[in-house]
Parts: structure tokens; C-alpha cells; sequence
């Protein structure tokens, strides 16, 4: 019996197991999905693309049918902003089920509701910035917008804009070094003003007009391309985030470089693992709910009714429904609460704890506690089931590491794990290490985001 305990390196085992065509393959469908994804809107609907093509029914074609069985497969849909897939097991729902739980919003850059100004003969929006981000990061970049907008007959609209090659870009402007002497005196978080944070749209006028030309031309543009006028605005949703697609990243193309990987990196692999699990004892499901960036607030994030309102219904469904049941399936269920950690990084050493740090290439990362401080607003698994993931993960050769976030008392931060913990759920933190983390580019290794897939195919598929 060995006595020493050392992580392994993901690469290693995958050429060990000639799984490497495996791992790119599995990557370069990942980064299909975040380009197609980069906003909760839209990957909510990569999302139920992937579970209609593997036979998955809506949760209301389900409640046509008056019933469920083992082996059904459903979704549920929140608002266009959130998804709950569902591989009903042999087990009734009362008796738990087994959730891998990630959120597919991340940092960026809102309009606000009247956006729309010139001023020093340019065109501009005013923005609100989403989530925690360093404002300074996403000056002088290329920026694309995306978003959703009902007219005043009530269609609705999608705007994509700076996605393909032919066309344009926007961008938020910075400031000149030879005028930044004031502005690089500044500590780094105020260099940039959250009012400072204004797109650059246009800078043609409209011929023939003199007041507000600029403003007209761009109104006129998006009339013949969108139906839009002024007014539409405040009944739209429109994000700004960085302009371009998911790349391969190093000379030996082993990480992706992209947008959004906090965390439908996690999301991804949720799905992935409840797409290709069938009839397990326990139903599974891949929950991918949004606003967790801000809170887990509002009627689309962890904190709604959605999913235990979706689990009353598939109880109903099942049998004889009361509330007695709801609470025990809740209270019974095993959760992944499936969130990215912070990946060491060797050019800031000081701020993390070396042996307590998740390291790119060592496999799927388990945080038995987030947090601040004093683990201050923590969900802290407890031991017995952080030992049956470990068994899981070591029964399926899994490669894992565990992590915390930093040095104690340098920052923290949390999940939607405390969440579903209060329903009385086992929920452990579990995802990848990821350098850049909220900043316009993330960066994840290849060999860690499949081993967290397959790790959470072993917790869907493996009951000890």
C-alpha cells in the first residue's frame, strides 16, 4: 500500500490510455459550443439542440403524456435562460437524484436601457457592466454584440454583430499613454470608470440631417437590418463580449484559449455526461441555470423555484404527488455543484497556497469548501462524501486534484453549492482550473476539461 499521496499529471494517464484523439475530439466540439453559445440565451439553446438529437423530450410533452418511466428522457426550459436535463432512473425521484450543477452566464459588458448617444462626432451605447470583472481588461478590444429585442408588436428579434469575418467590430476606448500620466497614478481598479465603459457603434452621419446625424444613421441601420426604433431598446436585452471565436492555445495546441469558459466549461461536460448516461439508478441531471455572475438572483438563477417547481412536476408525473416527496428528493440527492476553480498561476505565485492550488493538467479539481476568510459563506462538504466522489473518481480512473481558492485571507469567492446544500443535498465544488478567470480570455487545459467529463459520467453512472 503506497503511503505518499501525489496528483498525477492528466497527460500521462491519457497517453496511457491512447485517449488523446479522444481528448481533441472532445475539445474541438466544446469550442463549437462556445461559439455558438456565448451568451445564456444562446447556449441554452446549443443545449436542448444537443438533448433534442439524443431523443429528449420538453418537460410539457411530458406532462401531455400524464407519465414518466425509467429510461425517459426530458428538459426543461427557464426562460430561454436556463436548462435542467433529466435521465430518469429506476429509482423514484423521492428517493434523490444525482445533479451535476453549473450556469452558463458569465462576466460581461450589458447595455443600458437608453443607450443610445453621440457626442465629438461619435455614435456610442452606454453600458452597465455584468459580474465581477477588471474594467481596465476590456478597453481596446474587439467587441461583439449580442442580444434580443421585442419590438412594439411584440416580435422578438435576435441581434449578432461581430461574430463573422465580413463583419464589423466595436470597441470601448482607452486612453493614450503620452495623456495617461493622471490615469496610471490611479490604483489599477479605478483607471476605468464603469461609466467610462462606452461602445464605440459609429461615426457616419445621416445625409441630409443636422441634429444628432450620427445617432440618426445608426437608427436607420438597425431599423433595415433589426425592425428596431429608439423605443425598442428598453424592451431588449443586449450583451457585449469579446469579438472572435475559441482558439488552441500553445505550440501543441493542449489549452483553449476563449470567452466564457467560466462556466460553460462545467456546463458543457454536464450535458455531455446526461447525454450519453441511460436508465441509471438514480436519475441524473445536468442543471445549467443563469445569473450565478451576480448572485444566483432573479427568476433565472439558482435561487428561483425553477428546478424544485421541475421536480414536483416530474414527481406528479410519477405518482401520487405531496410535498413530503418533493422535500425528500431534494434532501436525498448527490450534487456536483459544477464551477470552475482558480488555475496556479506562476506569474502571481504570492496569492495562492501551493499545496492547496488547483495546477493545469492535473485533472478534474474537488473544493470541499469556496468561501472567504474564515470560510465565510461556504458550502463545506462534509468528509463522507467527499470520500465517495474520491472513490468514484479512483474506481474509474478518473484523474483528480483538490484546490482551494487562494490564500487564506487574500480574497475568496462561492458557487450555487450552498444553494442546493440548504435543501439538505451532499453538494461538493467540482470543475477545472482556469488562468484569466473573468477576464475577456479564459484559459482551460484540454486534458483537464475531459477528465471532468468523465468524471461526472462516473458520478451519473456509479452508486457505492
Amino acid at each position: 500500500m503506497e503511503l505518499k499521496h501525489e496528483f498525477k499529471n492528466a497527460w500521462d494517464v491519457i497517453r496511457e490510455n491512447n485517449a488523446m484523439k479522444d481528448v481533441m475530439n472532445y475539445s474541438e466540439d466544446y469550442m463549437k459550443f462556445l461559439d455558438n453559445g456565448k451568451t445564456e440565451r444562446t447556449s441554452a439553446r446549443e443545449i436542448i439542440k444537443m438533448a433534442k438529437s439524443k431523443g429528449y423530450i420538453s418537460l410539457e410533452e411530458a406532462i401531455n403524456k400524464k407519465c414518466i418511466n425509467p429510461g425517459d428522457k426530458i428538459y426543461a426550459c427557464n426562460k430561454d435562460k436556463g436548462v435542467a436535463l433529466f435521465s430518469i432512473g429506476k429509482n423514484d425521484l423521492e428517493k434523490g437524484m444525482k445533479v451535476v450543477g453549473g450556469h452558463i452566464d458569465a462576466p460581461r459588458i450589458d447595455l443600458k436601457q437608453n443607450p443610445l448617444y453621440q457626442e465629438a462626432n461619435l455614435g456610442l451605447f452606454k453600458t452597465h457592466y455584468y459580474g465581477g470583472i477588471k474594467k481596465y481588461q476590456w478597453t481596446s478590444l474587439p467587441l461583439a454584440i449580442h442580444g434580443t429585442v421585442i419590438l412594439n408588436d411584440g416580435r422578438k428579434v435576435d441581434i449578432c454583430v461581430g461574430e463573422d469575418y465580413s463583419d464589423p467590430v466595436f470597441c470601448i476606448t482607452d486612453l493614450l499613454p503620452h495623456l495617461a500620466s493622471d490615469q496610471m497614478q490611479k490604483k489599477l481598479a479605478n483607471g476605468v470608470t464603469g461609466e467610462g465603459l462606452n461602445l464605440l457603434i459609429g461615426h457616419m452621419p445621416l445625409e441630409g440631417v443636422e441634429k444628432e446625424a450620427i445617432v440618426g444613421n445608426i437608427l436607420k441601420i438597425l431599423n433595415a437590418k433589426y425592425f428596431m426604433i429608439e423605443e425598442d431598446f428598453l424592451s431588449a436585452e443586449i450583451e457585449v463580449v469579446p469579438a472572435g471565436h475559441a482558439r488552441d492555445l500553445g505550440f501543441d495546441k493542449s489549452m483553449i484559449l476563449a470567452y466564457g469558459h467560466d462556466d460553460r466549461v462545467c456546463s458543457y461536460a454536464a450535458v455531455k455526461a446526461v447525454l450519453e448516461t441511460d436508465t441509471p439508478e438514480y436519475s441524473a441531471v445536468a442543471l445549467c441555470v443563469d445569473k450565478e455572475e451576480v448572485g444566483s438572483i432573479g427568476n433565472t438563477g439558482m435561487q428561483s423555484k425553477f428546478f424544485e417547481n421541475t421536480v414536483a412536476e416530474l414527481i406528479a408525473l410519477q405518482g401520487d404527488y405531496c410535498e413530503l416527496k418533493l422535500k425528500r428528493a431534494m434532501a436525498n440527492s448527490k450534487v456536483l455543484s459544477a464551477d470552475v476553480a482558480a488555475g496556479y498561476d506562476p506569474n502571481y505565485p504570492d496569492v495562492y497556497d501551493k499545496r492547496n492550488s488547483a495546477y493545469m493538467g492535473n485533472g478534474i479539481v474537488l473544493c470541499k469548501y469556496t468561501g472567504s476568510r474564515g470560510k465565510g459563506g461556504c458550502n463545506d462538504a462534509n468528509a463522507e462524501f467527499v470520500s465517495e466522489i474520491r472513490r468514484i473518481f479512483n474506481k474509474e480512473s478518473v484523474v483528480w486534484q483538490t484546490a482551494e481558492l487562494g490564500k487564506v485571507d487574500q480574497g475568496g469567492g462561492g458557487t450555487i453549492a450552498y444553494i442546493l446544500a440548504n435543501y439538505g443535498a451532499e453538494v461538493i465544488d467540482c470543475g477545472v482550473g482556469v488562468l484569466n478567470m473573468h477576464g475577456p480570455h479564459e484559459v482551460v487545459s484540454k486534458a483537464d476539461i475531459y477528465e471532468m467529463y468523465r468524471g461526472y459520467k462516473a458520478f451519473f453512472n456509479i452508486n457505492l
